[in-house]
């Protein structure tokens, strides 16, 4: 048996919590990290149709994008649907984890999924996120200076846009002094002591630090490690919203909208005007994108590929962009089959199915 806090610590080894929006819910729902989980349930949204589901396949564990419990609960009387949904979950005990704006949120995440499934190359962060970057910068003895720096770099360090094992090193003399009870690598206690060090600068992002710092320890040969951790405001090229890309061949826009309606499976698509020239930069964002529509246009993008836009907000295109709203489940709908591929590479002798219920609340007539 797997516990349940081995599957939520694989999902945000990938799309760590900490990249959610401030609005957002993700992470686990209902249940108990400890408990043993006897299958997985993958869905875009849970239902009570879903809890049964899982419940009829003798599955204890249900893992949704969309979470349940979204602007909170003040109570469990069941008087609406959120509300039956986690009353019958904890019932029944299912566990329930969703993987919302994070999973939004990563390279190889939902819009990843999206970029793919249209065939776009140079796939890039439409909006990369700021403020999850830090320098570290540590001292360290010229011998060691090769494991420290392999500690680091495999723990996570030293990644700049497709270049890894990043780093700056520049040598010089460190000085401390042993106080008493203490066991210098090099020197007495009591004595000043100087030392050839080099000091090794490298990039660490936020949620990874403590496995970073706790690394470089272990490989230092000091005592006590001499090491300073700097804020950064670059922008982290790895996470953020929306996703843009080029089409390996331009397309008329008529023609690239039949594609989208058959690689998504729409029947209709509502669209700004067209502007008759061809399409080849193509930004797009899952699920409610309009609050990209300026990184879309700023981008140089043909059209904007996303969901739930309002009828003003069409307006914001302006001629200067061509936005398609394909619907906010369609865009999303292939994020069961991310959770599928992630949970089964890393669980691939667990039981994990896709659920059959249609969950789009969304109708067309």
């Amino acid at each position: 048996m797997i516990q349940l806090k081995e599957i939520t610590r694989t999902l945000e080894s990938l799309a760590p919590l900490s990249f959610q929006e401030s609005y957002d819910n993700s992470g686990l729902q209902v249940g108990d990290l400890e408990m043993e989980v006897s299958g997985i349930l993958i869905t875009l949204d849970v239902t009570e149709q879903v809890l049964q589901e899982a419940e009829d396949l003798g599955f204890n564990l249900v893992v949704s994008h969309h979470p349940v419990i979204f602007d909170g609960l003040k109570s469990l009387t069941g008087r609406n649907a959120s509300q039956r949904i986690v009353k019958q979950a904890i019932q029944k005990d299912i566990a329930i984890y969703s993987g919302h704006t994070n999973f939004d949120a990563i390279v190889g995440g939902v819009n990843s999924v999206m970029a793919h499934r249209l065939g776009l190359i140079r796939q890039k962060i439409l909006d990369p996120m700021s403020g999850q970057l830090k320098k570290l910068v540590v001292f360290v003895p010229r011998e060691h200076l090769e494991a420290v720096r392999l500690a680091l770099f495999e723990a996570g360090a030293g990644h700049i846009g497709a270049y890894d094992r990043c780093s700056f090193n520049l040598e010089g003399k460190g000085t401390f002094r042993g106080l008493e009870g203490t066991d210098p690598y090099v020197g007495e206690p009591g004595q000043m002591h100087e030392e050839s060090e080099v000091r090794v600068e490298t990039i660490v992002p936020a949620h990874l630090t403590g496995k970073v710092v706790k690394a470089m320890v272990v490989a230092h040969p000091y005592e006590e490690v001499a090491y300073d951790l700097y804020p950064l405001e670059n922008q982290y090229e790895q996470g953020g919203m929306g996703m843009v890309g080029e089409l390996e061949d331009p397309m008329d826009e008529e023609r690239f909208m039949n594609f989208v309606k058959e690689r998504f499976g729409v029947s209709v698509i509502r669209h700004s005007a067209l502007s008759g020239k061809p399409v080849k930069r193509v930004a797009l964002c899952g699920g409610a994108g309009s609050f990209l529509l300026g990184k879309a246009r700023a981008s140089g993008a043909d059209v904007f590929v996303t969901g739930d836009f309002k009828y003003h907000q069409f307006f914001d295109a302006d001629g200067k962009i061509v936005v398609m709203d394909i619907g906010h489940f369609e865009s999303e709908q292939f994020t069961r089959e991310l959770f599928y591929d992630l949970l089964m590479k890393k669980f691939p002798k667990f039981a994990v199915r896709l659920s059959e219920i249609e969950t789009n609340p969304i109708k067309y007539f």
